[in-house]
């Protein structure tokens, strides 16, 4: 549950007169105290989890989840042939996909935070794993970056837009896949009662690590809490992205398509 502390302080701690958002949400003060302790936080909980972290997914997923993040990848224009650089990369789901559709997976690098996750992650030989944050990623010239469901977890948003734009080609595309908050408040509610739920029970009684559980019901608190899709779009215009966009599926699965200006 959110706090009524971290829901009261989104105004000052998310929002500006812009619309550009820094901090994805608000403090979360359930599970640490202020905003310095979210990275370590965060870190500590995904590297806990990592070697529960599939089997959850394909549960609360139903199975689903590899060929979604495929046909978004699709949607956003990943063709064979492109560099992909996977920001956030967890346990490689979205780094697999985009192996399979760029045709060699010596074309996909990943990065994450989380030293746990990169040991538990499961991508074909010759995908490239790298420990690293995106406020201050060690690459160039990448013609296509992607995050899948990461946006909650980083500091600072225009700061990793802004690496992501660097990164990137001219004429490069930047693709962002995130669970968003329904406007429908029976569909928001049916939602939560799942994620923040079902999933955690399924995981209390599928492993023993504490940690896997705490995630699951974090994800739903991030979600709640999240910066709306329009301020989301706004840093990404104000990063330097162009032509950006946002596909939403079935009321939930938001897709951020944006390009990088060619010279």
């Amino acid at each position: 549950m959110v706090s009524r502390a971290g829901a009261l302080s989104m105004s000052d701690q998310v929002r500006n007169v812009s619309g550009v958002v820094h901090a994805p949400h608000s403090v979360l003060t359930d599970y640490y105290a202020d905003e310095g302790q979210r990275p370590g936080w965060v870190r500590r909980v995904f590297d806990g989890s990592a070697v529960d972290y599939d089997r959850i997914e394909r549960i609360a997923g139903l199975g689903s989840g590899l060929r979604y993040r495929g046909q978004a990848l699709l949607r956003a224009g990943l063709k064979p042939g492109m560099s992909v650089l996977d920001v956030g990369v967890g346990t490689g789901l979205v780094s697999r996909q985009a192996a399979r559709i760029v045709g060699a997976s010596d074309l996909v690098t990943g990065i994450d935070p989380s030293s746990g996750m990169l040991r538990n992650a499961q991508v074909p030989g010759g995908v490239r794993l790298v420990g690293g944050a995106v406020e201050q990623l060690p690459f160039a010239d990448a013609s296509f970056v992607t995050m899948g469901y990461a946006l909650r977890h980083i500091t600072d948003l225009l700061l990793a837009f802004r690496e992501c734009h660097r990164v990137l080609r001219p004429g490069g595309r930047f693709c962002i896949l995130e669970i968003t908050l329904p406007e429908n408040k029976l569909r928001a509610t049916l939602l939560k009662a799942y994620m923040r739920g079902v999933v955690p029970m399924l995981a209390r009684l599928t492993t023993r690590n504490v940690q896997t559980p705490m995630l699951w019901s974090y994800y739903w608190d991030t979600i709640a809490a999240c910066a709306p899709p329009e301020q989301v779009i706004a840093t990404l215009e104000a990063a330097g992205f162009a032509k950006v966009d946002r596909n939403l599926e079935l009321g939930i699965f938001s897709e951020y398509r944006s390009d990088k200006t060619p010279v």
